[in-house]
């Protein structure tokens, strides 16, 4: 299986929900990523989840308060995020079937190191945010360190990705992301993540179920972003390298 295969999440599909499987660092990140969401305003307010997987955002979503749609490609995981509450819809990031402006607050968490277009990506986002809509991402840096740490090592450590589930050469340019977000009317500010070790240690030994991840201000391996769609009205921007209009 050639690196970046999706069909690798069905084959996976069971351990979505294992604290301690392969999919467990994406536990800590799911967490870490709701950390950045305020709760619902209003009774229905929408979370759109991209690549939402296994439904892993779930138990935060509602807690949170907000209706959870999940999107994704692969089937297996959305059967299993529906059994969790999600309300599962088949499709892709670059190009997804929801309406304009139908999301509170769209996540798109570990997904742009994986479609070789960050850019449409964030494009899609802001199309079905309202104004003042809130996106959260987290994703890995194109860096020359990356690769080493989140792919040579991360592979072979417990609570590391599966082996070949990255493909260095997708991983994410910060600075195009960052233009990009703002030619869509995105504020995108962007952090630097990594797990506490003293919570890796108690997880290691079977103490904890869970990593809490910190923030940091390097960004040069992990990182996660947040942005507010602005609310004035602009005018029709398209992302570089995409072939849509999108409004703002």
């Amino acid at each position: 299986m050639q690196r970046n295969d999706p069909a690798q999440y069905d084959q996976l599909s069971g351990h979505w929900w294992d604290p301690h499987g392969g999919f467990a660092m994406l536990h800590w990140i799911a967490a870490s990523r709701a950390g950045h969401v305020p709760p619902a305003s209003s009774p229905g307010a929408v979370l759109v989840d991209l690549a939402c997987g296994g439904g892993l955002m779930a138990p935060h979503v509602e807690r949170l308060g907000y209706r959870h749609v999940g999107v994704d490609i692969g089937l297996a995981g959305l059967e299993v995020a529906r059994r969790h509450g999600v309300q599962a819809v088949r499709g892709s990031v670059l190009a997804v079937p929801l309406a304009d402006g139908c999301a509170d607050v769209v996540t798109a968490g570990e997904i742009l190191e994986h479609v070789g277009e960050p850019g449409q990506v964030l494009a899609e986002s802001a199309r079905l945010l309202k104004p003042g809509g809130l996106l959260v991402i987290d994703s890995i840096a194109a860096t020359r360190l990356a690769p080493l740490v989140a792919v040579r090592i991360a592979e072979r450590l417990p609570g590391g990705p599966p082996p070949g589930i990255h493909d260095p050469a997708l991983f994410v340019h910060r600075g195009e992301l960052l233009a990009t977000a703002e030619q869509l009317g995105l504020d995108l500010k962007l952090v630097g993540l990594r797990p506490s070790v003293r919570d890796l240690v108690a997880w290691r030994r079977r103490r904890r179920d869970t990593v809490r991840m910190r923030t940091m201000p390097w960004t040069g391996i992990l990182f996660a972003g947040w942005a507010t769609k602005r609310r004035e009205p602009v005018a029709e921007r398209r992302a570089p390298g995409s072939a849509r209009t999108v409004e703002a």
